[in-house]
């Protein structure tokens, strides 16, 4: 098991883990996503584990549980899903990064808990971050 500064949603079925330093849109994202049908899993810290037929699971630690950080704004209790399957982790960059993203990208995937999983360098505050999230699990997995 493993704490990881990240945060965890489930989308059209799919587990997803946001990840990025502080600032880099993990919490407004999922917001956006949430808004769209998303169940958020943990806001800001997201336990890992691996299960007995060798997935990877998100856990919420209890002590967030149902809490999602809204900046400048303050803390909000949400409902939330105690715990899913990870199956793309997405890692977000900041704006100054934007041109070194690829049109078209290449396969990627993390390491984590001894596992590759699907992941994805995106860009958290466009406009369309929740439409293209949805559109790149469609593609990617």
């Amino acid at each position: 098991m493993t704490l990881i500064h990240a945060t965890g949603i489930v989308l059209d079925g799919r587990g997803i883990l946001l990840k990025g330093p502080s600032g880099s849109g993990k919490s407004d994202l999922a917001l956006r996503l949430m808004a769209v049908g998303a169940e958020l899993i943990g806001d800001d810290y997201i336990t890992l584990s691996r299960t007995a037929g060798g997935r990877l699971v998100m856990i919420a630690p209890e002590t967030i549980a149902g809490r999602i950080e809204v900046r400048n704004i303050g803390i909000m209790a949400v409902d939330f899903r105690p715990e899913a399957e990870l199956d793309l982790v997405v890692n977000l960059i900041r704006k100054t990064a934007i041109r070194q993203l690829d049109r078209m990208v290449a396969p990627q995937t993390i390491m984590l808990e001894g596992l590759d999983i699907a992941a994805l360098d995106f860009y958290a505050f466009e406009v369309s971050a929740p439409e293209k999230l949805r559109a790149a699990l469609k593609i990617l997995l």
